[in-house]
């Protein structure tokens, strides 16, 4: 993955073939043309959790046109940190009973969840060009 700037607060990630674009609100310096790092990092979470639960809907011949996932975050003003993230599955009222519990099992299977459940080690070194 190759990090790189543009314009005021543009950070761009090159992965795999895809440019990953990030900026900062007006309020932080940035011209606002993307979602701020933080953000995509939030969305990560509620994201990952989202295609375990479609792969596992779509297994099973389950439409999830109607299923949505609305996630909340908490936080803690002591440690100026995000202390809690919630997400809670909306399921349509025709969704089979007997896959609540397991709709929520697929989704605690996010690899986003639990590498932060297990952080890596972040090493930040330099190098010449």
């Amino acid at each position: 993955m190759e990090i790189y700037f543009e314009g005021k607060k543009q950070v761009i990630a090159l992965h795999n073939g895809h440019e990953i674009r990030t900026d900062q609100p007006y309020e932080g310096g940035g011209d606002d043309t993307a979602p701020a790092p933080f953000d995509l990092f939030l969305a990560s979470v509620g994201t990952c959790a989202g295609i375990y639960v479609k792969s596992f809907c779509d297994q099973r011949g389950i439409p999830t046109e109607d299923i949505r996932i609305m996630q909340s975050m908490e936080f803690n003003p002591e440690k100026r940190l995000i202390g809690s993230i919630k997400l809670d599955i909306q399921l349509p009222r025709d969704f089979p009973e007997k896959y609540r519990d397991a709709v929520v099992n697929a989704a605690n299977l996010c690899a986003v969840k639990k590498h932060l459940q297990n952080p890596p080690e972040i090493k930040v070194e330099t190098s010449m060009l």
